[in-house]
């Protein structure tokens, strides 16, 4: 197969995963594991989670509706909580497949869940980190947030959004994400789809790197 894009998801394939802090935060809180997540997921598109992705509520209202959906799951969190877990680190080598990608002369894109509050750079662990994370920007040809458009990922327009921006057909393109809800409607479009494992990208990398014959 000929591609002509690479689109990639940020946290979790540039950065650690949330989900791993979600991880500590429920073992240090006697929680079940993948609590957090289990919340989210009961409400994929319309939980205060997606709403303030999509920039539909105030971080104030998040953190209402949050704490709510929560305590009806069984034990309270603040969205001001969950915020504060989403502290992430950059995988290096992750970068620089990104720039070899680019200048192999694929097109590359970027389609991130974020929020106003809460974008790549500001959930970086810190400054030097910040500085890191706003660097990479510059070698994707497009990037679509969720928090400025009003569409978030797993809703399929987000990803036809991309492949007119970047002027391709989606089976032309590979994407990668460390969520699987996140894969299905892109291979559902035709896309070529690599799962990013929470916690090492190493694979996917290798995987990408077999695609392209880099």
């Amino acid at each position: 197969m000929t591609f002509q894009a690479v689109i990639f998801d940020f946290g979790g394939v540039f950065t650690t995963s949330p989900v791993q802090n979600f991880a500590v935060y429920e073992a240090a809180n006697n929680l079940p594991e993948k609590f957090i997540g289990g919340v989210i997921k009961a409400k994929l598109h319309d939980g205060a989670f997606s709403q303030y992705e999509r920039s539909e509520i105030s971080r104030e209202e998040f953190d209402n509706l949050f704490a709510a959906e929560t305590r009806d799951a069984g034990f309270e969190i603040r969205g001001d909580t969950l915020l504060s877990l989403l502290s992430l680190d950059l995988y290096p080598d992750m970068v620089s497949a990104l720039k070899r990608v680019k200048q192999a002369g694929y097109k590359t894109g970027c389609i991130t869940n974020n929020m106003e509050s809460h974008d790549s750079t500001s959930m970086a662990a810190d400054p030097a980190a910040a500085a890191e994370i706003a660097d990479v920007f510059q070698f994707f040809d497009h990037v679509i947030e969720s928090s400025k458009v009003g569409v978030r990922k797993p809703e399929p327009r987000i990803y036809q959004m991309m492949c007119e921006a970047l002027d391709v057909a989606p089976t032309a393109c590979i994407f990668i994400d460390d969520l699987g809800v996140n894969l299905k409607p892109a291979r559902d479009m035709g896309m070529t789809t690599i799962k990013a494992p929470i916690g090492d990208v190493a694979p996917a990398i290798r995987e990408l790197q077999a695609l392209l014959s880099l």
